[in-house]
């Protein structure tokens, strides 16, 4: 799927499914740090009206999704919590900056990393839909294929802000990008491998 390398195991759904409550508190988690992200960069290059618009209407809509999955948390009796560590964004981070140099802007690196997150939870999503029953709760699987629609547009959205932030020409800017964006996908399709060998299922991207 888009550009993983790394597919997610089948036992991951399976896993998630019987432990949905886990997954949901994990999710909710996840929704608040992808608004968080989204407006940070948005702050960190504030310059680039262009971006920073496009970034801020992508906080609104992940700041929605985590309303809305609190929602169900309510209807659980489950409590948020705090944030766990996210293992898997940290990792992504450092592999990332452990690349090879670029000339590109730093945004470009940071943005795609975050196209990759996009594009995980999209795959996850895919997967707990098919093996989860409508008889489980109706309206949240309706969510996820929501979700799923929506991760993927996300994911375009920030390979799309990345070749705009590279200042490249029209003419060289994907091609480039998307170079960029294969090695670092090569070091999250690793992450993703490690993670699973540990065994920790009631995660989004865990």
């Amino acid at each position: 799927m888009f550009c993983l390398t790394v597919s997610t195991d089948a036992a991951w759904a399976l896993a998630a499914a019987r432990d949905l409550d886990a997954v949901l508190v994990d999710h909710a988690h996840c929704e608040m740090k992808a608004a968080t992200n989204a407006l940070s960069l948005a702050v960190r290059w504030p310059s680039d009206l262009a971006l920073v618009r496009a970034l801020t209407e992508l906080a609104r809509e992940e700041l929605d999704h985590f309303h809305r999955v609190v929602s169900f948390l309510e209807r659980r009796g489950l409590p948020l919590g705090t944030p766990p560590v996210d293992d898997y964004a940290a990792a992504l981070r450092k592999a990332t900056r452990a690349l090879p140099s670029h000339d590109l802007p730093p945004a470009v690196d940071r943005l795609l990393a975050s196209a990759l997150i996009e594009a995980r939870s999209c795959e996850r999503f895919k997967l707990l839909l098919e093996v989860l029953p409508a008889a489980v709760d109706e309206e949240l699987c309706e969510f996820y294929r929501e979700l799923f629609e929506a991760e993927a547009r996300h994911y375009r959205t920030y390979v799309d802000l990345a070749i705009m932030a590279s200042r490249l020409p029209e003419g060289d800017a994907p091609s480039v990008v998307g170079a960029r964006l294969r090695a670092i996908a090569e070091a999250e399709g690793a992450i993703v491998s490690s993670l699973a060998e540990r065994g920790d299922r009631a995660s989004v991207h865990g």
